[in-house]
């Protein structure tokens, strides 16, 4: 192993196990001299007084370490859920997943035959520079015309899905939609690039599929893999980030370096992690989550750009209509003029936390009564039933839903499109649906009853870093529940091409904001003016910067 070089000990300093401690007076200057980023709070003097009992708790928590994956450990039952072990794939889904790029473009325009069918096969089939791993989220849905589509709701850059794909009736364990990921957009990446260290998976949620992500790679890398879990509110966390490269700690308490990590860190990564890390190859960067893949405003503005140059194709990423930059005060100015329904965004937040959907006054007031981390919001046109759906610039979008079941109750769903980008272009990994827990009624609902017909996601956070999921409302690409959704073939491709657009347009910002291989701060500034967003950002690079100076120094 190798010493992570923040950990050498200056004069004066007082060694506890891996921690170096200083009496307060130099306080200051040690926290230059560590530059390392295992905690924000690192960059930040000390100071005395007097441990409260949240310290004391986490002061008597045993360390956390990583854990080492061997090759050959990967187990179809530890991955996967228990309904999707006994599930078969639906016949049109597998079809759908096995077509090829230039089959899919020459359908697609054969129904859209205002598309240019070179330029969309050229979007398929190009690699993203820094997106190569996303997802996204839409809904099927129509207008007052009765034209059907797919639109884009969000795009994440962390996204979760293997667990919940059936598997093909002739899988074996090394050939599962884990290693198929790894093998088409992370692995090559890995071995051009040049880097020294150990390979690891870093993540803050969901065991299930990140453990399968770390057995998958080291059974195609051949070696061991580290799997480290990153909480953002750890005080002493097993992973950092140091001179531009990725540390994690094993069981011996060596920070070990790490030459290329897959990161499913989903909570405020920009606070850990830097945009740049010259020694580590990180899967996918920092970068993808602030142009967009999780950060709503900038995505929308990215898919703005998008639109405006490719709307001569006939290619366009379709939403919601988005305001963006609102202020908490404004919200109930652009709620009335939608109609009085709408869904307010945290710009930031993912699993379905910081999303209001607003259809009352008590629903608007709860928002507003709520004490808010950031200071901007997006505001969306509702996409709800056909009465109450918001109608805004001629836009009004209402839910295909679910095949009305026995008691005639059709159900607001999404579907759940992972994507890969390699050397031949993009590729589907993953999909499922999610449904809301309420049927939708036909008239808006009263009180604080919106959210419950219309929120899909199955995430429900029970505390800090406490996460569960509410598998009853997972639809499986099945025979059984594939056939609720009402999505045909050329549903599929729809929401293929609206997330490769969507990826597209995020990794084309991406690749603005990072000219010269460097986060250019003031350009992300104007595109993102929340000073609230950007003190945390500036607050990573920072130490970064200075445990990149102390290198030079040294």
């Amino acid at each position: 192993y190798i010493q992570c070089p923040c950990t050498r000990i200056e004069p004066g300093t007082v060694q506890h196990g891996t921690k170096s401690t200083r009496p307060p007076s130099q306080s200051s200057s040690a926290s230059l001299r560590t530059g390392c980023m295992s905690s924000a709070a690192q960059s930040k003097p000390l100071a005395m007084s007097v441990p409260t009992k949240q310290q004391k708790e986490q002061k008597d928590k045993p360390t956390t370490f990583a854990r080492i994956v061997a090759p050959d450990s990967f187990e179809i039952e530890a991955h996967y859920y228990n309904r999707v072990l006994n599930a078969q794939r639906h016949p049109l889904v597998e079809s759908f997943m096995k077509l090829s790029n230039k089959i899919i473009a020459a359908r697609y325009c054969h129904l859209h035959p205002n598309t240019d069918e070179k330029a969309l096969k050229t979007l398929l089939e190009t690699p993203r520079e820094y997106f190569r791993w996303s997802g996204a989220d839409l809904f099927s849905v129509t207008d007052n015309n009765g034209k059907k589509q797919m639109i884009v709701i969000e795009t994440n850059s962390c996204p979760s899905g293997n667990k919940s794909l059936p598997l093909m009736a002739d899988s074996v364990e090394k050939d599962s939609n884990y290693h198929k990921l790894l093998m088409h957009a992370f692995w090559p990446q890995v071995q051009s690039f040049k880097g020294t260290g150990a390979l690891a998976v870093v993540y803050d949620k969901n065991d299930m599929e990140n453990s399968g992500y770390a057995a998958a790679l080291a059974d195609i890398s051949e070696e061991k893999v580290y799997i480290a879990k990153w909480k953002n509110d750890d005080p002493d966390p097993p992973a950092k980030i140091c001179g531009g490269q990725l540390f994690v700690r094993d069981e011996n308490m060596h920070w070990i370096p790490i030459r290329a990590a897959y990161r499913y860190v989903t909570q405020q990564p920009w606070a850990r992690i830097p945009c740049a890390t010259p020694k580590t190859f990180i899967f996918n960067p920092i970068i993808c989550c602030l142009a967009g893949g999780r950060n709503k405003m900038c995505a929308d503005k990215a898919y703005e750009f998008w639109n405006h140059k490719n709307w001569k194709h006939g290619l366009s990423v379709r939403t919601p209509v988005t305001i963006r930059d609102v202020c908490k005060k404004e919200v109930p100015i652009w709620i009335k003029s939608m109609g009085g329904c709408a869904v307010v965004k945290n710009p930031y937040s993912n699993a379905g936390q910081g999303v209001y959907t607003i259809c009352s006054e008590q629903e608007l007031k709860s928002f507003m009564d709520e004490d808010h981390r950031y200071d901007k919001f997006i505001v969306q046109s509702l996409v709800g039933n056909h009465e109450w759906s918001s109608d805004i610039k001629g836009k009004k979008y209402y839910h295909t839903g679910t095949v009305p079941n026995r008691k005639g109750e059709t159900f607001c769903a999404d579907l759940r499109l992972m994507v890969c980008s390699g050397k031949k272009g993009f590729k589907v990994v993953s999909m499922y649906a999610r449904r809301a827990a309420k049927a939708l009624t036909k008239k808006a609902p009263r009180g604080m009853e919106s959210w419950a017909q219309l929120g899909t996601n199955l995430s429900i956070k029970l505390g800090e870093n406490k996460w569960d999921t509410d598998t009853r409302r997972l639809m499986l690409m099945d025979s059984r529940d594939f056939n609720k959704l009402g999505l045909g073939l050329d549903d599929l491709i729809d929401a293929y091409i609206q997330t490769i657009s969507a990826v597209t347009a995020i990794d084309n910002m991406a690749k603005e904001l990072m000219k010269g291989g460097k986060f250019d701060r003031a350009l992300y500034a104007s595109v993102n003016n929340d000073q609230s967003l950007l003190d945390e950002i500036i607050e990573g690079d920072e130490v970064e910067a200075e445990s990149d100076l102390l290198s030079s120094r040294s």
